[in-house]
């Protein structure tokens, strides 16, 4: 068994707050594991910190026309604070800008570089000549040379995963100007990754062959199996970690190399703070080190940051990297950048109080192996269903049954028949099945398990049934709210990983306390709460005689109006988003002169109109043209009533060639244009001098 446990999880961007994907694919399953491990009495740390180095941190700023530090300070605030109200327990969660990783990430670059593990090489990189700077890989989108997506940015493609440099695009432009940039020779410090390929192989391949999870075994095997070729550690930029070696004038450490040290510069500061050692954790080969990251970040922890710390030489490496694959909304990939997402400020203004629901329907639904899909049905579901119908259910009959029949005192137990004994023997089995889980990884099995304990609960009350045995045999009724007291408090110390608040709650209800306090704020006496390990072990849980507090709802039931609220904000947002970025069409092949005059365009009125029958999109108008009235069909209907266009004043291409439609014969058309929303619009004339019948030229 490890001495101790290093937990790191993704350092998020600073450029915006943050999302459900996040917190299922990283911080949930993250908190999980350090939570189980406390309470099994390991010692952990639990490290975070806000990555406030990357180039999208600039764009946002550029976009907000504030700086890049406004930005950082600004969505550091609101993430530490958003992982604070969820409950994410982490001994320290630094940022990037702080002065301590700024000269760790320093000094740890100088090693490198003193025991030559770089290479110094002068290549050419994408340069926009408008705005006088080399372009950051997120400067740069163009064609992913993979799958042909063409937002793909200059070092990861978002649809299919692949990363790759910027130059690999095909038809590259500057996110900043738009110009297609050139090629322009600097100078640069690479990691030679092919010198550690050797290395690598053995670690990972045979090594981590059965312990690691197939999708980022593979992912690692595609990588070493292309071959590993150098990469870049610097860029030129004015934001992030100045190169500390003579030429880095003007440049700066790249994000990825900079991003994982903030793991060791965090715990550094933990260290300090707390007066302990932080070298052990990181260094000593009895640590075991665990990185919780999503998909995207696999190649960085399990071959290149292994390989800076294998270059540098007294770092430990990593036992396990756990990544998660992605969490999709309602059947679309969650875009920050398109605000396709469920941000965790707006859940608690939405849903306050119930982190834990979110936490449960997040690790119930997890992106462990492949990309799941997040959906509010299936979260109401998961609520209702699991921890109001079952979770909730079992407690609340409990605590109202033992406050009922005995004024909330636990009874003593009789003889236990085989049932009762089955059911505590099943109790004591729980620990290690929940922990054999989480122990591989398995953390929305780990889940289930747990709800497994509350639906053992329920089926024991349902066949004991001490509402009816009550009233034929006290005795034996004091045995069966004894026993299901007992799977309450298990309930109450093997919930706490997954379901904090709740934990917290069910400890208050049944006076429960993990402190020296004696009593509550009413007076009533406490016992001292069961350890994971101890309901293994420990006779009574819950002892008789001991107090139980009044009943309290743990969780509450969810309509289908509070979930279609939800449903309406994500249509308004993709509505909202598509207008935003509604792009203009290109411009058709060039007429002449006279294809143009051939045009007849007249201002008319439309004097009756009327909706065409089995049809959504088609209305009948009669249209006084200036020269005549003849009948127009419209497909306008689904953007207009007929009563709305009476009276309209509009643009008519008068030498169509009449068309029939639906038996209707259509001698014109209206000139329309549309909002990116998809709304038609009427093009006319808005000066009322102007009169039926004139021309547009």
């Amino acid at each position: 068994m490890p001495k101790r446990y290093t937990i790191t999880t993704a350092l998020p961007y600073t450029n915006g707050p943050i999302h459900i994907g996040h917190l299922a694919g990283v911080y949930v399953p993250a908190d999980i594991y350090a939570r189980y491990l406390r309470l099994t009495g390991n010692d952990v740390i639990l490290i975070g910190g806000s990555d406030e180095h990357g180039v999208p941190i600039t764009i946002k700023a550029k976009n907000e026309g504030v700086s890049p530090q406004d930005i950082v300070d600004k969505y550091h605030a609101i993430i530490k604070k958003s992982f604070e109200d969820f409950g994410i327990t982490y001994d320290n969660y630094s940022r990037t800008s702080a002065p301590i990783h700024h000269e760790t990430a320093s000094e740890f670059f100088k090693t490198l570089d003193k025991k030559g593990e770089f290479i110094e090489e002068t290549s050419e990189q994408l340069y926009d000549a408008e705005a006088n700077q080399f372009l950051a890989d997120r400067f740069v989108i163009g064609t992913c040379p993979k799958c042909g997506n063409e937002e793909s940015y200059g070092d990861q493609c978002e649809n299919c995963g692949t990363s790759h440099n910027a130059t690999d695009l095909i038809n590259p432009k500057s996110a900043i100007t738009g110009n297609v940039p050139t090629l322009k020779e600097t100078k640069h410090w690479f990691l030679p990754l092919d010198k550690h390929e050797a290395f690598l192989k053995e670690w990972i391949l045979e090594g981590h062959k059965k312990d690691w999870k197939p999708n980022v075994y593979g992912q690692c095997k595609s990588w070493i199996d292309d071959g590993l070729r150098p990469r870049a550690v610097t860029r030129d930029l004015d934001w992030g970690i100045p190169v500390p070696a003579e030429g880095g004038e003007g440049k700066v450490l790249y994000v990825w190399f900079d991003a994982p040290i903030g793991y060791i510069s965090s715990t550094k500061e933990w260290a300090a703070r707390e007066g302990k050692d932080w070298e052990p954790y990181w260094k000593d080969k009895d640590t075991k080190l665990v990185h919780f990251i999503g998909k995207d970040n696999i190649v960085f922890h399990c071959i290149i940051f292994p390989a800076m710390l294998k270059a540098e030489g007294s770092y430990i490496l990593p036992d396990n990297v756990p990544a998660n694959e992605f969490l999709n909304l309602e059947g679309n990939k969650l875009s920050t950048s398109k605000n396709w997402a469920v941000w965790l400020p707006e859940y608690l203004k939405d849903f306050p109080g119930q982190q834990d629901v979110l936490r449960y329907a997040l690790n119930a639904n997890a992106p462990e192996t492949k990309d799941n899909d997040f959906t509010w049905k299936d979260f109401q579901a998961r609520n209702n269903n699991e921890l109001v119908a079952i979770f909730g259910n079992f407690i609340n009959r409990v605590v109202v049954l033992t406050n009922k029949y005995y004024d909330g005192v636990v009874p003593e137990p009789s003889e236990f028949d085989k049932v009762d004994e089955e059911t505590l023997a099943a109790i004591k089995a729980y620990p290690d099945v929940i922990a054999s889980s989480i122990e591989r990884y398995r953390f929305r099995e780990a889940g289930q398990e747990l709800m497994n304990l509350a639906r053992l609960g329920n089926k024991y009350l349902a066949d004991a049934e001490p509402w009816k045995m009550i009233k034929v045999d006290e005795v034996r009724t004091k045995t069966i709210m004894y026993v299901a007291l007992q799977i309450a408090s298990a309930l109450a110390a093997l919930s706490e990983p997954f379901l904090p608040f709740t934990s917290e709650k069910l400890k208050n209800i049944l006076n429960l306390t993990q402190s020296n306090k004696n009593e509550n704020k009413s007076g009533a006496k406490l016992v001292e709460a069961t350890q994971w390990n101890q309901i293994k072990t420990k006779e009574a849980l819950l002892p008789a005689g001991h107090k139980i507090g009044e009943a309290e709802l743990l969780f509450s039931k969810i309509e289908d109006e509070t979930i279609q609220f939800q449903l309406d904000k994500l249509i308004a947002s993709k509505k909202a988003n598509d207008i935003a970025n509604a792009k203009v069409e290109p411009e058709k092949e060039t007429i002449t002169f006279e294809d143009f005059t051939k045009l007849d365009i007249r201002v008319g009125t439309i004097l009756e109109a009327e909706k065409m029958p089995k049809t959504k999109k088609l209305l009948k108008l009669k249209v006084d043209t200036g020269i005549d009235t003849r009948t127009i069909v419209s497909g306008i209907a689904e953007s207009f009533t007929a009563e709305e266009v009476i009276g309209k004043r509009v643009t008519v291409l008068v030498n169509l060639a009449p068309r029939a439609l639906r038996g209707v014969e259509s001698q014109g058309m209206i000139l329309m244009t549309e909002t990116p929303d998809g709304k038609l619009v009427f093009v006319n004339p808005d000066d009322t001098k102007v009169g039926n019948g004139l021309q547009v030229s």
